[in-house]
């Protein structure tokens, strides 16, 4: 079930009208309805998973009360190690198995033995880093005594397993979270008005502008060797404005249901577009994961109170790292790599936190150079994409060598396909809302005219019309 299905349209309502109206009397009957809605909702994916999902939940719930309770150091860290070690193991199966098997396979063949590597015919479970990561966090935070632990098993099943989130983030914290299910919610109108404009701005970044990017974008890196150094450029930007509008989409629509409903999660996403520079582009990209590396990995190394080698170690770690969990091939490695490259100067020079600050735009030079860091690191970004979309790092390679070799710019691809000149006009107003809506709380306020509303629920109608539902993409992560 796609949160742009008509099958997604009429669940949503349904439950709305139950938490509100049938489940409303206490804190334990809607968080109840929502347990049951977001079973029922992983469930339309493959319901056979589901065990694996309630597995998960209860082997943290148990290990978290045990945790707490013991006084032994020894079963302190045996019921710690427990939690770690078969949330990893599940998701290093699933993931990881047949990466690590035809890897080692290969590299038994180029020196000279014969290996056939033994695969697994399973399918990845849907949000299965999502949630194996909430679960992580939770346990790892009660074994160093950040929290407490939950006893209410309802609460907590809630927490994990919340369907807005479940399946592609962002990623939350039991410190964050739990208190928020932990109370009975009231109906706000203002800030379920506030949910529906969020709802709506999701569509329309996924089904107008990641949906029918992702058209061209797949016709150019399936087809690149045929392709000019213009059209690769234009693959390159439309991947970009594709993969962002498909994830920060997805965000958008699960903090607006949350808000039909009471609950505010993190942020995930704050205009990565317009940083101007790698450091400031990953504070903003994927915040909940960024966030979860620094502070579950990044800092348990040593963070940056280390020596300059141990900075610089820490820092290839969580890049490299960080592309691995998005996915078991290692063009994702590749792409962390090179994340962590453009990251070394900005950490050599001291200068990874330099711009903290807001960004606005005078009519001086300074602009002239700050606009400049901006479509330096978007141009960056886009090469680093590049392997992050290539089937395989000798595609990518060949994809970005052709780009300077070829030396074509002329309208190839663009006079070959239908609309895409129309598409690039709305990009650059895409472009243009998203600058003007980056200083605002929610990205259509409700205080916007209705006409605007009319406007992006035209559009979603309109390019909906001619969707398959696309699949998010981060759902096979």
């Amino acid at each position: 079930m796609f949160f742009n299905s008509l099958a997604f349209a009429v669940f949503l309502p349904l439950v709305f009208f139950l938490y509100w109206f049938v489940f409303n009397k206490t804190k334990n009957t809607q968080n109840a309805l929502l347990i049951i809605a977001s079973y029922y909702f992983y469930s339309c994916w493959d319901w056979r998973f589901l065990f694996l999902l309630v597995f998960s939940t209860f082997l943290d719930y148990y290990t978290g009360i045990r945790i707490e309770k013991s006084t032994n150091e020894k079963w302190r860290k045996f019921w710690f190690w427990l939690s770690v070690s078969v949330n990893l193991g599940f998701l290093g199966i699933f993931k990881y198995y047949n990466f690590f098997s035809e890897s080692f396979a290969q590299m038994l063949t180029t020196v000279g033995f014969k290996a056939s590597p033994i695969l697994l015919n399973v399918v990845l479970p849907v949000g299965i880093s999502f949630y194996t990561f909430h679960g992580l966090s939770y346990v790892i935070d009660i074994y160093f005594k950040r929290i407490k632990a939950e006893y209410n098993f309802v609460d907590y099943s809630l927490f994990v397993s919340y369907f807005p989130l479940l399946v592609a983030g962002p990623i939350e914290r039991a410190t964050h979270l739990l208190p928020e299910v932990k109370v009975k919610r009231t109906f706000n109108f203002q800030q379920a008005k506030e949910g529906i404009c969020q709802i709506v701005w999701g569509l329309v970044k996924k089904v107008v502008i990641a949906d029918t990017c992702a058209t061209y974008a797949n016709a150019i890196f399936d087809n690149y060797a045929s392709m000019n150094s213009f059209s690769l450029i234009l693959g390159g930007v439309y991947f970009a404005f594709q993969i962002y509008g498909d994830f920060s989409g997805y965000s958008d629509m699960a903090l607006g249901m949350s808000k039909l409903f009471g609950l505010e999660l993190l942020r995930n996403f704050n205009y990565p577009y317009f940083s101007r520079d790698i450091a400031e582009f990953w504070r903003r990209w994927h915040i909940s994961l960024s966030s979860w590396f620094r502070d579950y990995l990044y800092i348990p190394l040593g963070g940056s109170k280390g020596g300059l080698w141990m900075k610089i170690r820490n820092t290839f770690i969580i890049f490299i790292v960080s592309g691995f969990w998005h996915g078991a091939n290692w063009t994702y490695i590749v792409w962390g790599f090179i994340n962590a490259l453009y990251f070394l100067p900005l950490l050599l020079s001291n200068s990874n936190r330099n711009n903290m600050d807001s960004i606005t735009l005078k009519w001086n030079f300074d602009s002239v150079r700050v606009l400049f860091s901006i479509l330096t690191t978007f141009l960056l970004t886009c090469v680093a994409w590049v392997f992050f979309r290539a089937k395989t790092i000798t595609d990518a390679v060949l994809y970005l060598k052709k780009i300077f070799t070829n030396g074509e710019f002329s309208a190839q691809y663009l006079d070959n396909e239908r609309y895409n000149y129309e598409l690039l006009l709305m990009i650059g107003l895409f472009v243009l809302v998203e600058w003007n809506n980056k200083t605002r709380v929610e990205p259509i306020s409700g205080k916007r005219s209705m006409l605007k509303m009319a406007l992006a629920i035209m559009a979603i109608i309109a390019f909906g019309t001619y969707s398959d539902y696309k699949e998010f993409i981060y759902f096979q992560f």
